[in-house]
């Protein structure tokens, strides 16, 4: 029996301002979306341009409140080929929370407050 990798979800509260930022920050795009016939929620799938793994974001009409991230212990993981210009573009657009230079990784947040690794491609 194999298993492999499909999707990790995040929920929204405003998915046009994440789907801007998941194209902005990490050049994610869209690879599909299922809404409701209700309109009671949207899922959109965001991919790389490798195509092997699916971030759902999943937007529910009638939450307002914003979710609870506990202590942001869970996180998303992408490596780079452009480690340094990465972290340039990230810090200008003010959106690294947490910088490690002794470990050679950072963090930045979505609109959410989800926090994402970025490491550099020898990690």
């Amino acid at each position: 029996m194999n298993f492999n990798f499909y999707h990790f979800n995040f929920n929204v509260l405003d998915l046009d301002k994440s789907l801007k930022f998941y194209e902005k920050a990490l050049k994610l795009q869209e690879d599909r979306r299922v809404v409701a016939e209700d309109g009671s929620f949207i899922l959109v799938y965001l991919t790389d341009k490798n195509k092997h793994f699916d971030l759902e974001l999943t937007w529910i009409r009638d939450r307002t409140d914003k979710y609870n991230l506990g202590e942001n212990e869970f996180h998303l993981a992408f490596k780079t080929e452009d480690f340094d210009e990465a972290y340039k573009f990230h810090k200008e657009n003010d959106w690294i929370v947490f910088d490690n230079p002794e470990m050679g990784i950072y963090f930045i947040s979505d609109p959410d407050g989800y926090w994402i690794e970025i490491l550099p491609p020898h990690m």
